[in-house]
């Protein structure tokens, strides 16, 4: 009879639910609807610093920082829409695609700082095998004046021949320091190795004087 009990007792330990289990981690939905509320439960960060090296400027950093979870986004930027500014933002992620994959994150955020105002943005990227196309913008709508109000842009295409190695195109619309060029184009190359991300930039070549941007990112 003893031996029973302890049979009957082991069965329903091993056919119990557990509750103190942590939920499974669910990737970002690939439909372009919210997740459910069960999905998404692990956040993810990322954190970059990009120094930029101006040859007739001080040379300055711009650090971001950014937390995910299922839908949700989280990012805070300095030195990116102009000296001394910082922003916040909230975003929602999409992504799907089997062949050729793609992720789109709509935020809207707030500028404060020597720059203050509001700003809807974008982050978004397209794949295609070894090809990758990413691009970031922002329309800053300044408190201080209209006529202040300004479009960022960030936009690399790449080629990744190796996981690990990677070069290409960018271009850049910046107000954060003076170019004589609306649009800033420049090729790029860049190493990664487990979490870590290493990209070196030249920022319009052809000049007697480019700018270079060397930036360190980390995902956790």
């Amino acid at each position: 009879m003893w031996r029973l009990a302890c049979l009957t007792m082991a069965f329903a330990a091993v056919n119990a639910p557990v509750f103190a289990q942590a939920p499974v981690d669910v990737p970002v939905s690939t439909a372009t609807t919210a997740p459910s509320a069960t999905e998404g439960k692990a956040w993810s960060f990322s954190a970059s610093a990009q120094t930029y090296v101006m040859p007739d400027a001080d040379n300055f950093v711009q650090p971001t920082f950014t937390a995910d979870r299922g839908w949700l986004h989280l990012e805070a930027r300095y030195n990116y829409e102009g000296h001394e500014t910082g922003s916040a933002w909230f975003g929602y992620n999409f992504s799907g695609g089997e062949t050729v994959t793609w992720q789109l994150t709509p935020m809207v955020g707030g500028v404060f700082g020597d720059t203050a105002g509001v700003a809807p943005g974008y982050k978004g990227s397209l794949s295609w095998k070894k090809l990758e196309f990413y691009s970031e913008g922002e329309y800053v709508f300044d408190t201080g004046g209209s006529s202040d109000s300004f479009l960022y842009n960030w936009t690399e295409l790449t080629l990744a021949p190796v996981e690990w190695f990677r070069f290409g195109l960018i271009t850049q619309r910046t107000r954060v320091y003076k170019t004589d060029r609306d649009i800033q184009r420049g090729v790029l190359a860049g190493v990664s190795f487990r979490h870590l991300t290493v990209t070196a930039y030249a920022m319009n070549p052809d000049e007697q004087k480019p700018n270079f941007i060397f930036a360190v990112g980390v995902t956790f």
